[in-house]
């Protein structure tokens, strides 16, 4: 239990916050709502800034976190672009309206989980703290990947309907 404590009472509180605004984003986009488009793309900025800010330009004396980064990144970039959600357009206003669904908040809490235990594995002294540092990489290249993804796809759907108009 004091464990866990600890991992909790170090834990920044801006982690605390953006799991709160994660979850709130989640459970919003389980109702069919219209949003500007620009605020379609507040998570998708989140992971991304999230998963670059890890690369650590530097701080390695290896090349491996960097390339684990990238080839995680290549490897769920597609994933995002083929996996789009879908959404009608306001034509007058301009605003995208989206279903109603429970995969933004599961996607969310995958995320979040995944980006979490690497920041507490990588502040833990573990005893392979290369392989643990290879993987935070992987998990965040692929989280900057997937949501880089999606943001194309957003983005193309958009203008493609907008010219439609």
């Amino acid at each position: 239990m004091t464990f866990a404590y600890q991992i909790l009472i170090h834990t920044p509180v801006w982690v605390f916050a953006l799991l709160a605004f994660l979850v709130w984003q989640g459970i919003k986009a389980m109702q069919p709502r219209t949003t500007p488009i620009w605020r379609a793309l507040i998570v998708p900025v989140v992971f991304i800034v999230w998963g670059v800010s890890r690369i650590g330009f530097g701080h390695q004396d290896s090349a491996w976190p960097f390339v684990a980064w990238i080839a995680a990144a290549l490897a769920l970039l597609p994933l995002g672009i083929l996996t789009p959600r879908p959404f009608e357009m306001d034509h007058k206003s301009g605003e995208i309206i989206r279903p109603g669904s429970a995969f933004p908040l599961i996607r969310n809490l995958i995320v979040f989980g995944l980006q979490y235990s690497v920041g507490v594995i990588s502040a833990i002294d573990a005893s392979d703290r290369a392989l643990a540092i290879i993987v935070g990489r992987a998990v965040s290249g692929a989280t900057a990947g997937y949501f880089i993804g999606s943001t194309i796809a957003l983005l193309v759907a958009y203008r493609r309907k907008r010219v439609v108009e």
